[in-house]
């Protein structure tokens, strides 16, 4: 199991659950499929997937938990032409034409009439809980991707306070000087970057498979615009594109980290999942602590 996207968020306060007691808070909020009426359900699932049931996958300390959506799938165009169908048929019936509110009360019971014979669709979101470091961190792709686990996470604990991570620096500020002059010795500049003019609507330039190090870049940044994204490799051991607000996207754990993992042998899908889920959980406890000190460590609370 390796993460191809962080969302990181800082605990605000200490992480006292055992795995033992967050796997019993979890099976309050357990994942149930649809049912016929449902439009969609939310709940936890076991990480491993499979023929598993441990809702929490407990190794080196952190806790892996899966939430699962499913959602109804009930096509546009068929609800709105049942929708119109039946607007038709009332303003034929009444002589008149229906306003908007009843309008959409019909469509209310369109959609109604359809769920029991909706097709599915699944997701499934992963995240870990490191107490230790502190961190809470989430395999996904969009911030609201995310959120929508932290509160599925908070609802069933009953509170969990995290916070985006805040630097001393600005990332923006910092991976921008990193263009102007070089980057710290462990970080590697790659060919992909985004840069934006602070200024509200300010010009937005996309640089891909591009040397980065090229006058016309150095031009840009003399202007005043500034790296709001930009593609990296951390140590030799992986490579990802980091963006101003700490998101770290296409993330991939490179040959090093690759070797170690394959220097472990096992058929088992179960032990081959705790193998990649420790490597990978020890990986990042390592670089994460390094992101914030790139800039100026975290900003302290005043």
């Amino acid at each position: 199991m390796w993460f191809k996207n962080l969302a990181i968020y800082r605990l605000t306060e200490t992480f006292t659950l055992t795995p033992v007691e967050l796997e019993q808070k979890l099976e309050e909020y357990a994942f149930r499929p649809c049912g016929s009426l449902d439009m969609s359900t939310l709940g936890w699932t076991p990480p491993m997937g499979g023929n598993s049931e441990q809702l929490v996958h407990a190794g080196n300390g952190f806790m892996m938990v899966c939430i699962k959506k499913q959602e109804k799938v009930i096509p546009t165009p068929v609800i709105n032409e049942q929708t119109e169908e039946q607007v038709q048929l009332a303003e034929e019936q009444q002589g008149r034409k229906l306003r908007k509110k009843e309008r959409d009360v019909i469509k209310d019971e369109v959609i109604h009439s359809l769920l029991p014979k909706a097709f599915t669709v699944s997701r499934k979101m992963y995240a870990y809980i490191d107490p230790k470091g502190g961190w809470v961190v989430i395999d996904a792709s969009t911030s609201n991707k995310a959120e929508e686990l932290l509160s599925h996470l908070r609802q069933t604990l009953g509170s969990l306070p995290v916070e985006p991570p805040r630097t001393a620096n600005s990332p923006a500020y910092i991976m921008t000087q990193w263009l102007i002059a070089q980057p710290p010795s462990d970080i590697t500049i790659e060919n992909e970057c985004e840069l934006l003019k602070p200024e509200q609507e300010g010009s937005l330039i996309r640089c891909k498979r591009q040397d980065l190090s090229l006058p016309e870049i150095k031009n840009h940044l003399d202007n005043g615009k500034q790296v709001i994204k930009i593609a990296l490799t951390w140590a030799d051991r992986m490579s990802f594109v980091l963006e101003e607000n700490l998101a770290i996207k296409r993330l991939r754990f490179l040959e090093l980290i690759q070797d170690q993992a394959a220097e472990i042998k096992t058929d088992d899908q179960a032990e081959q999942f705790d193998v990649d889920f420790s490597i990978m959980s020890l990986e990042l406890a390592a670089f994460l602590p390094r992101l914030l000190e790139l800039f100026g460590g975290e900003q302290q609370a005043t």
